[in-house]
């Protein structure tokens, strides 16, 4: 019996509630962060997912920059309704992983919200996380979320088999080709992780 759309809507909103939150922090949330958070969803089937951004030094209520703007467009997104903030303790202990672009970020996150330190990462550093245990065939759940999980939990035990993290420079103010530069190692970093975390792309890559 097909399930009805009232049963497919309460699954969905239970999922939802349920959903991994994904914070990604830059320092004024108008040029890195924001491009994370749009981009995030677009690597993964799932609506297991919900992403957010916030700046250690964020403007209030402004836009996305310009040409971060212009990147998302490219993509197919629409940024227009983008709207910064700043990083709150409240917020940094409401997700579940937190990402952000620099060490210097990290710290500052942690300081913020000393807390939240066994679930905050350099976003080149999850990256090479999730590739390690997507290539070593060390994650085992069945779905994104679970499998998001396990890269967090037993992140320390990688640490010595992983690449130094690098920093995603800032943009702000400079050429578009830093912006440009900036979106790439972004976006190359998230496939990265979806390539790990998507059971059936993992799969796909493990054969």
């Amino acid at each position: 019996m097909k399930p009805s759309d009232a049963c497919i809507a309460t699954r969905r909103a239970t999922r939802k509630a349920y959903a991994i939150k994904v914070l990604f922090v830059c320092t004024g949330n108008i040029c890195r962060s924001p491009m994370g958070e749009l981009l995030f969803p677009h690597f993964f089937h799932t609506d297991g997912i919900e992403t957010d951004s916030a700046g250690t030094q964020g403007l209030v209520d402004s836009p996305i920059d310009p040409s971060s703007a212009k990147l998302m467009a490219l993509d197919g997104i629409d940024s227009s309704q983008f709207r910064s903030k700043r990083l709150t303790p409240q917020l940094a202990m409401s997700s579940d992983l937190i990402l952000c672009f620099t060490e210097h970020q990290r710290r500052k996150i942690v300081a913020l919200a000393p807390r939240v330190r066994s679930k905050t990462f350099l976003l080149s550093d999850f990256a090479n996380l999730c590739r390690y245990f997507g290539q070593n065939n060390l994650l085992h759940g069945t779905n994104v979320e679970d499998r998001m999980r396990e890269v967090m939990y037993n992140a320390s035990m990688a640490r010595r088999a992983l690449p130094e993290a690098e920093d995603i420079a800032d943009p702000y103010r400079k050429e578009f080709a830093a912006f440009q530069a900036a979106h790439d190692q972004i976006g190359y970093a998230i496939a990265d992780i979806a390539q790990a975390l998507e059971p059936s792309r993992a799969g796909h890559a493990a054969e």
